[in-house]
């Protein structure tokens, strides 16, 4: 019998996780890159016996597949994507593959702000009383590539970007969580923030009764899109100040409630997270009612939001160097991102922001940085839009075309009792491989001082 055929779009972690999974489920495998493919993916390629290229995209090849994954960095209006889809054949991503093969129960989170670090700490809840889950998807290890394992654990923990969204069609977590919506990847979606909107509640597409939908109740743009698709899932909410969420912040009394029902309730106070900050209190009630709703016992859940390491990246404190902070939050790749990052600042700020504009609008930024930024050096190949931006805002802006020269910058306009900030409101694709790549180098600078 003729093995099916599946051609793989990408030669990074996704596309090379799912290569490994279909070697190993028996499908005929061939994996294209037009461009360059990193040497560690070459030797797994190599190893598994797995047909690849790179540096190109062989048509006849990839046109003869009975499905195409595609990884979630190549946009759909690539040539070789177009074609595809007018041949008709099945376009999927990573992570409607791996679906289509995992046993496993599956928490997934998605959202603009705050997945990475509710992914993680949703994870380090889970390892208390079910020890063998795993993460995956948008962070460490592709979701395929960790389904290889065998046996499969009870559940799977996964970040769920948009770009992996847009090609999934059967995708059906048993938790869904979206933490929240502002403008993002606007690039990547003709402008148009429905677009992307849309993308985002993909994950709730295919969730049945069965199945559990957490969102932000407090997010405005999730809430006024709730009507753009319909949601059969179990919906739960949590946000601030209003008893009707099943998780909430009293603001006024400075606590956290947690109740998936009355006769399952856990109260904390705000100062007990293990990360502080008005963003991560949203972070901590979307963990702690997916706690609950997985059957996590709330003494476990308390122990896990208390003791929560946070993530690399992300409001990561580097070093105090003469009475200076130096923080890297080289993951606030977006507007958003940054504006929480600015508004949990309690020292004057020189601010290291800029590199490659996603379609984004600094005026969310004007007020914050207004009160809480002296200096701004801006890092990137065109820093010119947010020069303009915030010359009539900041008194001292200076340019950095690598990292090296902004921490130096940033070291000399820095006085004792300011922080410096990493958290660039960008992309980091024009100087550098991705965010991780950006926040090491800084780290690196930071600590060569």
């Amino acid at each position: 019998m003729k093995k099916e055929r599946i051609t793989i779009l990408g030669g990074g972690e996704s596309g090379v996780g799912v290569a490994l999974l279909a070697k190993h489920l028996g499908y005929d495998v061939f994996l294209s890159d037009g461009g360059k493919i990193k040497e560690k993916y070459i030797a797994d390629l190599i190893n598994h016996g797995i047909d690849f290229e790179e540096g190109k995209h062989s048509e006849d090849k990839i046109l003869q597949a009975d499905v195409v994954v595609k990884s979630p960095g190549i946009p759909h209006e690539t040539t070789i994507v177009q074609k595809v889809l007018q041949k008709n054949i099945p376009l999927w991503s990573d992570i409607e593959f791996g679906y289509r093969h995992c046993k496993s129960k599956i928490i997934a989170i998605t959202g603009t702000n705050g997945k990475t670090t509710v992914t993680h700490w949703m994870h380090h809840l889970m390892l208390k009383e079910k020890p063998d889950t795993v993460m995956a998807g948008n962070v460490g290890n592709s979701f395929a590539r960790e389904l290889i394992r065998l046996p499969q654990p009870e559940w799977y923990v996964l970040e769920v970007s948009s770009f992996q969204l847009d090609d999934c069609h059967h995708f059906c977590p048993d938790i869904a969580i979206l933490t929240n919506i502002t403008p993002d990847h606007l690039n990547r979606y003709q402008n148009r923030l429905e677009y992307y909107i849309d993308a985002k509640f993909k994950i709730t597409r295919s969730q049945t009764e069965k199945q559990t939908f957490i969102y932000n109740g407090s997010d405005p743009i999730t809430n006024q899109n709730l009507h753009r698709c319909s949601i059969k899932s179990k919906t739960l909410k949590f946000g601030y100040n209003n008893p009707e969420f099943q998780a909430y912040c009293d603001e006024k009394k400075k606590q956290i409630h947690i109740q998936l029902n009355p006769q399952n309730t856990l109260t904390m106070t705000i100062e007990q997270l293990a990360l502080q900050g008005r963003h991560n209190v949203y972070n901590a009630l979307a963990v702690a009612l997916a706690g609950q709703v997985a059957g996590i016992r709330n003494q476990k859940i308390r122990e896990a939001l208390m003791d929560f390491k946070g993530v690399e990246h992300r409001l990561e404190l580097v070093m105090n160097k003469e009475g200076v902070d130096y923080i890297n939050d080289s993951k606030a790749t977006n507007v958003n991102s940054a504006w929480f990052a600015l508004d949990s600042m309690t020292k004057p700020v020189v601010w290291i922001c800029g590199g490659q504009d996603k379609g984004n609008d600094y005026s969310e930024l004007d007020e914050v940085v207004k009160a809480k930024v002296k200096a701004m050096v801006c890092l990137g190949k065109d820093n010119r839009k947010i020069i303009e931006h915030f010359k009539d805002i900041v008194n001292v802006i200076v340019e950095a075309k690598n990292m090296n020269d902004a921490v130096v910058l940033a070291y000399r306009l820095a006085k004792k009792g300011d922080v410096v900030l990493l958290s660039p409101a960008c992309a980091s694709f024009d100087l550098f491989e991705n965010y991780e790549d950006r926040g090491m180098r800084f780290k690196a600078a930071v600590k060569a001082l």
